[in-house]
């Protein structure tokens, strides 16, 4: 830090912030003095955090295995003394486990109640198992005098299974969190300016920070998806030379690969030791996403640029203000307000019958964007589809097709994946539900009333400024939900309070180096409970990156890989990318390389276009292991090789993806069509497996089956676990028949025999 700063720093008793009112351009600066309060809340939160620790989790702590065949110094005890008698010596070890004295003192060496009995069960067995002990433990044992002399001895044991009860005060040291700006040198030995563009979507606070990108020697963009940070590299290369950088792929300007000045980006590969000129960092609000908010926080600390640009939500001011303070930075901030207005009706839809062209009916679950694009289409009309995992350049060939006036398809249906990232001509927001499904900070999953931000996020879609709508209209699918969204809409923005960090590579080895035998699950869910952070901070959910570690524990890798490999990106959901995660890892492992031929084995490549729902679900998650595959190759690019090949088929496949999408509708019907098949099949067998024997007589008509007994029968459990098939029914139908055909003919002899006994 240099002297002037220093002296800068200790002069000023305010932080002083510029705010300018804008809309277009930017006017009027006045200058505010917010900061004793400021300097109140943050002194407030230090002392918090450093004058309350969280307790220790000592759950985590996994205690190691000690054969009891190792350390014994051979029968060296029993020759100075005698055998031990495990009975009696059973007796011994209980009794020091029910004195209170040893509780006591093994409670000031860090064991707490927990500790201490998984501790003394491992040690109870050890002794009582082993062959020989050491022959000063041996003759303490044989001619015990006092329980307490056992205790040095326990202590060792419990030091053997517990190594970490050893170096405690270094693993404080390193995953201490509390200050993480001085994680960032580079960015520390420069003053920097920070210049915070505030506003509503559709405000143009984001193009106002790219004029300026685009105005500076060198600069870096970084956005939360590789939609808006391919916009900007392409937006920039019409006058500006620009590369992209996202975690899967890398395009440089510059024919030899040199690197061009300016840089568009996503939030997570930015880098933090390149100067730039000016750095854009784009909806700074996810600083506080429970999974990715660690991202933003880095780049807003770390970034080495002279002008750090940060656009977003208004409620974010004060935080990164605050945040600010605690690195010596003032606040400059720009207001916008929105350019075309947008209002919330006064009636609901309530019909599908109802919609007009440049409607966007928002849905947050696949299941209801399949129903309601089939119902769409029923009534006659074309619909767009987006949802979050559509491959990018059909999500782009779908809003294109939706923004085109030529274009039959007047209407949308998305998921709230079109609140960022994509350019649409949207005239009426309609929310088909206000709940939606969300992971908390704990990383439990939860159904909650969307937020006001999110609501504003998606509803700010409606009307855009270079959109054919000049204003925009919100409402609700359901009359009852339309009181809650006024009400949602009505409220203020919860201000921002925290901001997300989580453990590096680097934190993580040395955190190893102390507990080489634990794996890297264990490894992180102790780091995260021994973490200390301040009030301005919390550690992000991990519950990703321990699935992913748990999964690949088996295989031999060493620790950076294995970080690096549990930092992928994937969809923990889709079963066949969690199967193509293992298999990338166990062949990483083998030191085979993942080359483009054992790819298209894998994928089953050639793909084909989808049939149905599921077969386009499937084509979905094979992109989503090539974009794995993409991912790895730029990490360990001598074992994933051909990341060019494997790119060109990524292209196909989006291809094929678009086709399959561009026929939803179709595929829905051709869903819908099979079940209903399936289920016509299993009726009629159920029909005819459930009809009792036929019977002559006047009771006839009322030996029928009574059809609401079907379900319970053993026909309708065997179809339903899927025990009978469609040609099974059928064959049992033509044997029944065959049967009750025979019986009948018997039956009619042996009646014609009764009725004729003498052959009259």
């Amino acid at each position: 830090m240099s002297v002037n700063r220093c002296v800068y720093l200790l002069s000023r008793s305010h932080i002083r912030y510029r705010v300018c009112a804008s809309t277009a351009a930017v006017a009027n600066n006045t200058t505010l003095h917010p900061t004793r309060r400021t300097f109140e809340k943050l002194s407030s939160r230090h002392s918090n955090s450093n004058s309350s620790s969280r307790p220790l989790d000592t759950s985590l702590f996994v205690p190691l295995t000690v054969k009891s065949d190792e350390g014994g110094d051979g029968p060296v005890g029993e020759e100075l003394t005698q055998p031990l008698d495990k009975s009696e010596l059973l007796k011994v070890l209980n009794r020091f486990y029910k004195r209170k004295e040893m509780q006591k003192l093994a409670a000031d060496q860090g064991l707490d109640a927990r500790l201490f009995h998984q501790a003394f069960v491992s040690f109870r067995k050890y002794v009582l198992e082993m062959n020989s002990l050491n022959a000063d433990f041996h003759i303490i044992l044989s001619d015990i005098c006092h329980i307490d002399d056992i205790f040095p001895y326990f202590m060792r044991h419990v030091k053997q299974i517990f190594p970490m009860l050893d170096c405690m005060d270094d693993l404080r040291k390193i995953s201490d969190l509390r200050v993480p700006a001085n994680w960032y040198p580079e960015a520390r030995s420069i003053q920097r300016k920070i210049v915070f563009h505030a506003g509503p979507t559709n405000s143009g606070k984001t193009y106002h920070a790219i004029q300026r990108f685009l105005a500076a020697k060198s600069g870096v963009y970084c956005g939360p998806l590789k939609l808006l940070a391919h916009e900007i590299y392409e937006k920039s290369n019409d006058g500006v030379p620009c590369d992209l950088v996202t975690g899967e792929e890398r395009i440089f300007v510059d024919p030899e690969g040199r690197l061009s000045g300016h840089i568009a980006s996503t939030i997570e590969m930015c880098s933090v030791t390149t100067p730039y000129e000016v750095a854009v960092i784009d909806e700074i609000q996810m600083i506080k996403d429970p999974a990715r908010g660690w991202a933003w926080t880095r780049a807003l600390l770390g970034l080495c640029a002279e002008e750090i640009h940060v656009c977003g939500e208004a409620a974010a001011v004060d935080f990164v203000t605050e945040l600010m303070y605690t690195t010596g930075e003032e606040v400059e901030v720009h207001n916008y307000k929105r350019l075309t207005p947008f209002s919330v009706s006064n009636h609901a839809v309530e019909s599908l019958d109802n919609l007009k062209p440049g409607d966007c009916i928002v849905c947050f679950s696949k299941n209801d964007i399949y129903s309601i694009s089939r119902q769409i289409e029923v009534r006659g009309l074309e619909c767009a589809v987006i949802y979050g995992s559509l491959p990018p350049g059909t999500k782009l060939a779908q809003a294109k097709k939706f923004n085109d006036p030529d274009d039959p398809c007047k209407i949308l249906v998305a998921t709230d994946a079109i609140g960022m990232g994509l350019n649409l001509s949207i005239r009426r927001i309609i929310f088909n539900s206000l709940v939606k499904p969300s992971v908390n900070e704990k990383g439990e999953k939860e159904l909650d009333t969307i937020s006001t931000s999110q609501a504003l996020q998606i509803a700010g879609r409606a009307g855009r400024f270079s959109s054919v709508f000049k204003e925009g209209e919100v409402t609700t699918m359901q009359r009852d939900d339309l009181p809650v969204l006024k009400e949602i809409l009505g409220k203020p923005v919860d201000p921002i309070e925290t901001a997300g960090l989580h453990p590096t590579a680097e934190q993580i080895e040395i955190f190893a180096y102390h507990l080489p035998q634990a794996t890297l699950s264990n490894l992180i869910d102790i780091f995260v409970s021994l973490a200390q952070v301040d009030g301005l901070y919390f550690v992000c959910n991990i519950d990703d990156f321990k699935f992913l570690a748990d999964m690949i524990q088996h295989i031999p890798l060493n620790l950076r890989t294995r970080y690096v490999f549990c930092t992928a990106p994937i969809n923990k959901k889709q079963a066949f990318v969690c199967t193509s995660f293992l298999k990338f890892a166990r062949q990483f492992s083998r030191d085979e390389p993942l080359i483009y031929n054992w790819v298209c084995r894998h994928v089953n490549w050639p793909l084909v276009p989808p049939k149905n729902i599921k077969d386009l679900v499937h084509l979905e998650a094979v992109h989503d292991v090539l974009d794995l595959y993409l991912w790895l190759s730029y990490r360990f690019m001598d074992m994933f090789p051909d990341a060019n090949l494997i790119r060109d088929i990524q292209k196909e496949l989006d291809g094929i993806i678009q086709v399959g999408v561009r026929n939803i509708t179709r595929l829905i019907r051709a869903t819908e069509d099979q079940r209903a098949s399936a289920e016509n099949t299993a009726s009629i067998g159920l029909a005819v497996l459930d009809t009792p024997p036929l019977r002559r007589g006047r009771g006839t008509k009322n030996q029928r089956k009574d059809p609401r007994a079907t379900d319970s029968s053993l026909s309708s459990r065997l179809v339903r676990d899927g025990l009978l098939t469609k040609e099974l029914l059928q064959q049992l139908q033509r044997e029944w028949v065959r049967e009750q055909s025979q019986h009948g003919d018997d039956s009619n002899s042996a009646n014609k025999g009764k009725k004729n006994p003498d052959g009259e």
